[in-house]
């Protein structure tokens, strides 16, 4: 791996965990949310300074070059991660559906009640 690669993954990694933290002081962010993304970030860095490994487990695993194996680690991470959202928005669809159903309900039933008071 090129020291230039290895020096955007460090800058990157730093400014992602900078961000991240940044976002949880804010409350903008989940502190379980962001477990994930520090994990990436403590992945990147480690594999950037740990080069020699990279290098090793992209050749033993049958890689044309390091940074190739790295891309991969990188895209599989946001892969688990877009997962993990898509997931948390289909329960928060379900909830919000739900939610809707059981207003209209209660709006019904107060729409008879009145009916009948009327009456």
């Amino acid at each position: 791996m090129t020291i230039t690669l290895r020096i955007i993954l460090v800058i990157c990694s730093i400014l992602s965990f900078v961000l991240c933290i940044k976002k949880v002081k804010q409350a903008k962010l989940k502190t379980a949310d962001s477990i994930i993304w520090v994990i990436g970030t403590v992945l990147l860095i480690l594999m950037s300074i740990f080069s020699v490994a990279v290098e090793w487990i992209s050749e033993k695993l049958g890689f044309m070059a390091p940074v190739n194996f790295v891309f991969l680690v990188m895209i599989s991470f946001l892969l688990i991660e877009g997962f993990i959202s898509n997931m948390k928005i289909s329960i928060l669809d379900e909830k919000v559906k739900n939610l809707n159903h059981y207003i209209a309900l209660k709006e019904y039933r107060e729409e008879k009640n009145e009916e009948k008071k009327g009456k």
